[in-house]
């Protein structure tokens, strides 16, 4: 993974920050090789500001980290793209990013994570975590359900109720996943495979 920072004079390149999760822009920021490899050691993404001249580590005054999960550069070696999942907001505006508002795209690899940590964590108050301790069949038979319930709110006009029930499917669909011990990414490399 080697970057050519000598491309430009000032010897910055650009970092785009994305989601790890919902893959949405969260910010542009620059680097140096010093915060590359701070950032590469702490495992917090460190930029290199411009307008204060020095290293500055995403959340120093507000706690809002932006944690590496993954770096990825370009072919011509000078930009850095960084999965990472953030802690708070990203935008000093407050906003979940310096592009906007969360959006509903890849929503759902968060939910996989909620379900997930609640049954991992074992929160006994939690209805994902009492259905899985319920066991298989009780899983599998609450997804028979919910699919039966959106075939027949497929079937009428009520919008609101079609898209309520597909997603109390795609829900419970979830848990059977982590039941299973699989997650959607499993799947998606089926959807994959056959697209080939």
């Amino acid at each position: 993974m080697k970057i050519d920072f000598n491309k430009n004079n000032d010897g910055l390149v650009p970092v785009i920050i994305q989601d790890y999760l919902t893959l949405q822009v969260l910010m542009l920021g620059y680097m140096n090789e010093e915060a590359f490899n701070k950032t590469q050691k702490e495992g917090k993404v460190t930029f290199f500001s411009r307008s204060k001249n020095r290293l500055w580590t995403k959340g120093e005054t507000s706690n809002h980290y932006l944690w590496v999960k993954d770096i990825q550069i370009d072919c011509d070696r000078d930009t850095i793209l960084i999965l990472a999942s953030p802690e708070g907001t990203t935008c000093h505006t407050g906003s979940y990013s310096c592009f906007g508002e969360k959006k509903s795209l890849g929503f759902i690899y968060e939910l996989q994570q909620i379900i997930n940590q609640r049954i991992d964590e074992k929160v006994k108050d939690s209805y994902t975590y009492k259905l899985f301790e319920r066991g298989m069949n009780k899983v599998a038979q609450k997804v028979g359900e919910e699919a039966v319930e959106v075939v027949i709110e497929a079937k009428d006009n009520n919008e609101n109720l079609f898209k309520n029930e597909a997603a109390d499917l795609l829900y419970h669909y979830l848990i059977l996943l982590k039941a299973k011990g699989y997650r959607l990414e499993d799947i998606e490399e089926v959807l994959m495979e056959r697209n080939r």
